[in-house]
């Protein structure tokens, strides 16, 4: 999410101790993010594409299924390892390996963009974008994108944030705003240009256990806190959601995208 803090004060975050919940339960974007990707020319069958913080490859292996030559990589061995049993499970061909955004693993031209979605916030973007250049083909982009609640908007997503910094009061991620920068700070530091974005609300369903998971591999909960906590969280959190919830609904969310030229 935009203008939100990568770290939490006084909590190491370890996104491969909720590997399994991650894998299970959060959910990638909706067809109609994919769709708007095609338009912009992103996603289309033959492009090499790299993804970063890749996480267990809901992004590359979708672009697996489009027929583009996808790649993922992330700093979690135990995501890694996630992000491969699904290709498997599903037949597609993704090239997943461990390692940081920031690390250039691919030879010179490897690929005609990459993407980084909901984990832009947490690397070294000039860094980043400097291996970028090392490994895209002439005329290369980027793509960063967000798939998030809206808790300022939304009854369950607020009371679930509310639950969240009861167990863990250092979490920053809560009650985002929704704002998305038309050009983000970053950007010019790092000297690459939009070349497109875009950004719009999309309700998501949910069943009360799906919920469950979704907020326990969230960075707040099942990234941050002690097994025992995490199941406490649980437990507190299906005991909310019998009061406020039905047993299936709809949760809003905003998903953006900025397409970025890298020269």
């Amino acid at each position: 999410m935009h203008n939100l803090p990568s770290i939490d004060p006084g909590r190491s975050i370890d996104w491969g101790r909720t590997a399994a919940d991650y894998a299970r339960h959060r959910p990638g974007p909706p067809a109609s993010f994919y769709a708007r990707l095609r338009d912009i020319g992103v996603g289309l069958r033959g492009q090499r594409i790299l993804d970063l913080g890749t996480g267990t490859g809901v992004l590359a292996r979708e672009f697996a299924r489009q027929g583009c030559q996808a790649s993922g990589t992330d700093i979690s061995a135990q995501q890694i390892e996630g992000a491969r049993a699904l290709a498997a499970e599903q037949g597609l061909a993704v090239d997943f390996r461990v390692a940081g955004a920031e690390e250039i693993v691919f030879p010179p031209g490897s690929f005609d963009g990459a993407t980084a979605s909901q984990c832009w916030l947490y690397f070294d973007t000039q860094l980043t974008v400097a291996a970028l250049r090392a490994q895209l083909a002439a005329g290369g982009w980027l793509l960063t994108s967000h798939f998030s609640w809206l808790p300022r908007a939304d009854a369950i997503a607020r009371a679930s944030e509310a639950l969240v910094l009861q167990f863990n009061p250092a979490w920053t991620a809560a009650d985002w705003s929704g704002e998305i920068p038309a050009l983000p700070d970053w950007a010019r530091a790092a000297g690459v240009r939009v070349r497109s974005w875009f950004a719009y609300d999309e309700p998501v369903t949910f069943t009360r256990a799906g919920w469950r998971g979704r907020m326990r591999a969230c960075r707040g909960v099942g990234a941050a806190l002690a097994a025992e906590e995490v199941d406490a969280f649980d437990r507190a959190h299906a005991e909310l959601l019998a009061d406020i919830a039905p047993e299936q609904f709809t949760v809003l969310h905003r998903i953006d995208a900025h397409l970025f030229a890298v020269d």
